[in-house]
């Protein structure tokens, strides 16, 4: 920090380049403090473009076997999940890569962008760090001007990883070169949806998710947009995800869409920056809601602390997942009436001979991936309760390390099992009230299905607090890798024929995929024990290690 408040420049003025004064000595401060994280970033993203690029073609011997693939992303269920399906009516295996994988790296691309503002602004201004940096001589632009160029230099680097790992499948220079750009183009815009975000909020973590919410809600319009035809409709065109998948990769390469999230990309960061004169360091725009005159007695105990520490989190994840659960589950009719012009490839996807029951079971599995997200999640703030210096406060009182860890982890527990039911109830609901037959037998497998699936977000949130009790500062990096890579395998592992060790590793996997097959208790008891011992690690590693800040 000494070092850093030397290299800080010495006088400013009224002009933009005393406004933007110390700008490069910020960005580089805080590469050296995001090197490890964002080569993890950009790294696995580039990995991602250069694994599926080359995949495809290991394990599609001939056309014909591309043609009836093509199949899964030109179908109405198909096109909800990967977009619009440019090219399928004629499939080559760039457009295969195009139309089926590039919207994951975009969605990925997003969130490596909002993670990088909103953590070098508003985070920053959370742990206090801010202030000091503004007790030298700083432009008032400097720190969002960093933090908004840092994640420009991680798409581009991003970017350009996925350009080359398109190339290295033999694909044309030109709509690799779009692909890249799109991404780049979907980064550079929820670069400044998180910049905006952060001046309106005075919380990271709610300024994240009003972020991550409207990167949510693009991939909803694009769901519905993309879903109703091939190609899109109107409403994709009211996706920042549907602008660059608009751009047609391989078949019309076309550049004009990417305008859209550039010109809307600066013009909401002008706004940012003008937002950022008008409100007080560490402040939000909009209004706090003022708290009650006289605190509820539960706050007086661990488990009344960890609730209110946990909620705000776990609700807007439960609402969000409640949402999808409904939505999912009101396509179960629509699996029924397609299911004999699917194609065969879709088995892949939907294990079992009911293409209905292989439906219900996979969107079970597809939504414990993110009742386990927001358990990693919440553990991100329970450290940050810690790297922020509250959790060190709480323990002067008469509390335990131990007990303070884990009234957080019962209230965590709690939550992600109330999510799982409500999810459940949702999806069963949806789906009962849109099928003609077998209602409440179906109402009662996705219930299950869902509840099912405990076991596997136990495991995940195991070894997250186990990291975080040995290894705090590589808990969200962990935990996220994990998620990642089941989702990966979940959604695309058995279509593209991935070896059997490698779907070990998901730790989804391992449960019977309910209600395709019944309920084998053995990989539920395992689960449940691995999970069980990741958390007593972690409680042991939390009063072992120091409680440690900034």
């Amino acid at each position: 920090m000494n070092t850093l408040s030397r290299s800080v420049p010495t006088r400013t003025n009224s002009s933009v380049q005393g406004r933007l004064s110390g700008t490069g000595v910020l960005l580089r401060f805080m590469l050296r403090q995001d090197r490890l994280r964002l080569s993890l970033w950009v790294l696995g993203i580039g990995l991602m473009s250069f694994y599926v690029a080359n995949a495809v073609q290991a394990i599609v011997s001939d056309e014909d076997e591309l043609v009836q693939m093509a199949g899964v992303f030109t179908d109405p269920v198909g096109r909800l999940m990967t977009g619009p399906a440019y090219g399928m009516a004629e499939p080559s295996f760039e457009r295969f890569y195009a139309a089926g994988y590039v919207l994951f790296i975009y969605l990925l691309i997003a969130l490596m962008s909002i993670f990088i503002v909103v953590r070098h602004t508003r985070g920053e201004e959370a742990s206090g760090r801010a202030e000091l940096l503004r007790a030298s001589v700083l432009g008032r632009h400097a720190t969002l001007a960093a933090a908004v160029s840092l994640a420009f230099l991680s798409n581009v680097c991003a970017a350009l990883l996925v350009l080359l790992g398109a190339l290295s499948g033999g694909f044309a220079v030109t709509g690799s070169l779009l692909v890249a750009s799109s991404g780049a183009a979907v980064g550079l815009f929820f670069t400044a949806v998180g910049a905006v975000s952060a001046q309106l909020t005075e919380a990271s973590r709610t300024a994240s998710a009003a972020a991550g919410s409207v990167l949510g809600l693009s991939y909803l319009i694009r769901m519905g947009g993309d879903a109703a035809a091939i190609g899109g409709t109107r409403l994709s065109w009211f996706s920042p995800l549907g602008w660059s998948q608009q751009t047609a990769p391989y078949v019309q390469d076309r550049w004009w869409p990417l305008l859209l999230p550039a010109l809307l990309a600066v013009a909401a960061l002008l706004w940012a920056f003008f937002l950022s004169t008008r409100r007080d360091l560490g402040a939000g725009l909009l209004p706090s809601r003022p708290g009650p005159a006289s605190a509820r007695p539960s706050l007086g105990t661990p488990l009344g602390i960890s609730r209110e520490s946990l909620r705000g989190g776990l609700r807007g994840w439960g609402l969000a997942l409640v949402l999808c659960g409904a939505m999912f589950g009101g396509y179960a009719q629509t699996m029924v009436d397609s299911a004999d012009d699917l194609p065969e490839q879709f088995q892949r996807v939907f294990t079992g001979e009911s293409l209905m029951l292989g439906y219900l079971a996979y969107i079970s599995i597809f939504l414990a991936i993110f009742v386990a997200a927001a358990g990693v999640s919440a553990v991100q703030q329970i450290r940050g309760e810690e790297s922020q210096g509250r959790a060190a406060l709480m323990l002067t009182a008469p509390m335990s390390r131990g007990s303070w860890l884990l009234a957080h982890v019962m209230v965590l527990l709690l939550g992600l099992a109330l999510i799982l039911l409500l999810v459940g109830l949702a999806t069963g609901g949806a789906a009962a009230s849109v099928l003609h037959q077998a209602r409440a037998q179906h109402f009662a497998d996705l219930l299950l299905a869902s509840l099912h699936q405990g076991p596997a977000v136990l495991a995940v949130l195991g070894l997250v607090v186990a990291v975080f009790g040995w290894a705090p500062r590589f808990t969200g990096a962990i935990g996220w890798v994990v998620l990642g890579y089941a989702a990966i395998m979940t959604n695309f592992g058995r279509l593209l024929d991935l070896p059997p060790v490698m779907q070990n590793f998901n730790v989804f996997s391992h449960l019977s995929q309910y209600p395709v097959e019944p309920v084998t208790w053995a990989p539920v008891l395992v689960l449940s024990l691995l999970g069980v011992a990741g958390l007593t690690l972690g409680v042991i590693g939390w009063q072992r290690r120091e409680v440690t800040s900034g």
